[in-house]
């Protein structure tokens, strides 16, 4: 049960985080601002979500869960009802940084109160979790973007805080109130030394930067092969929730990591054929989510004497996958609009490299 009231959450966030890519020209339009200045809002929400979850899981350290999770819910909630307000730009954006924060430190504790809630089956429980995210692919961000050009940018932010207000009184009401078990700080830094959790971390990283290189430029793919972009999108969400739905009952293999690989490469020659986009798409995200949702779990069980800041580390690499892969991506986009896959191929045997030399 409790897993899947976070998920709720996380669902709403995924939503939030997502959605602005969507947003961008009645942002700018409305404000004032250049499209560019108006897509840092999706950059800053990156670098929040990076460096919020190490910090917050640190200073919460002993906090009660319930109050934990309801806090950083409460703050979301608030900065969306701010945001929907914000008269200026910069408000705009410091709304965008507090929520990223928020989400980090809401995502780092659900981790690690669905793990605990079910032993022995931490994949599953964490699965559940992430499903939110994925869900927010798949009907969260098209509704945003729906409802920012029917009724203006601004209710997709009120769209989100509603959303947020049953996942808050379901938290209060069934969240345990129990702290989180802590050890010394250092000590819980520490497990950061180990190959398994070293190699799940750089699993994690490096397959959401493949990932998110691809998707963020999902655009130019679609219009390379007559604009399919909502078909495309759609799919690429539904081969997500796939894959996390699958990690939680088999966890990914290497055999999992290879087909990644070679997925990236098959579409990095095979994108210019509609069929093969329309095939390979809800494939690729099947398979990294798969990989993925595998790698947090990983993490979750090879630092249980890290009880505090397990989550936030996983949480905290695949963000830094998040937000690296569209920035390497973008340096790449003028050679031509495969570049990103070519990008995910690199990155994707890289982390098949690293899993060889850490097991």
């Amino acid at each position: 049960m409790l897993p899947y009231l976070l998920a709720l959450a996380v669902f709403a966030q995924g939503t939030s985080e997502f959605m602005v890519s969507g947003l961008v020209p009645g942002v700018a339009r409305d404000l004032g601002v250049s499209p560019a200045a108006a897509g840092s809002l999706t950059a800053v929400f990156a670098v929040g979500m990076v460096v919020g979850a190490p910090v917050l899981a640190v200073a919460g350290r002993g906090w009660p869960r319930r109050s934990a999770l309801l806090g950083y819910l409460g703050v979301f909630i608030t900065v969306h009802v701010v945001g929907a307000l914000a008269p200026g730009f910069g408000i705009l954006l410091g709304t965008r940084l507090l929520a990223a924060l928020a989400t980090a430190g809401f995502l780092a504790v659900a981790l690690t109160v669905a793990a605990d809630a079910a032993p022995g089956a931490e994949g599953r429980a964490t699965a559940v979790v992430l499903t939110g995210t994925t869900l927010a692919c798949i009907a969260g961000v098209p509704a945003g973007a729906v409802l920012g050009q029917v009724w203006g940018w601004r209710s997709a932010f009120w769209a989100v805080a509603l959303v947020s207000v049953p996942a808050f009184a379901a938290i209060a009401r069934w969240a345990p109130r129990t702290k989180t078990a802590s050890a010394p700080v250092m000590a819980e830094f520490a497990v950061l030394k180990r190959p398994r959790v070293l190699a799940a971390l750089g699993r994690g990283a490096l397959v959401n930067g493949a990932t998110f290189a691809v998707f963020t430029y999902l655009a130019l793919l679609a219009d390379s092969n007559g604009g399919r972009l909502p078909v495309l999108l759609a799919l690429f969400g539904l081969g997500a929730s796939a894959g996390v739905v699958l990690a939680g009952r088999r966890p990914a293999t290497r055999k999992t990591q290879v087909g990644l690989a070679v997925g990236w490469l098959a579409l990095a020659f095979g994108a210019g054929n509609a069929t093969v986009l329309l095939v390979l798409v809800p494939v690729q995200a099947l398979l990294s989510f798969a990989v993925g949702s595998t790698a947090v779990a990983q993490v979750l069980r090879a630092a249980p004497d890290a009880p505090a800041l397990r989550g936030a580390f996983a949480t905290a690499a695949l963000n830094v996958g998040a937000a690296a892969g569209p920035w390497l991506a973008a340096g790449l986009i003028g050679t031509g609009h495969r570049a990103p896959v070519w990008l995910a191929v690199v990155l994707a045997t890289a982390a098949l490299a690293i899993r060889e030399q850490c097991s």
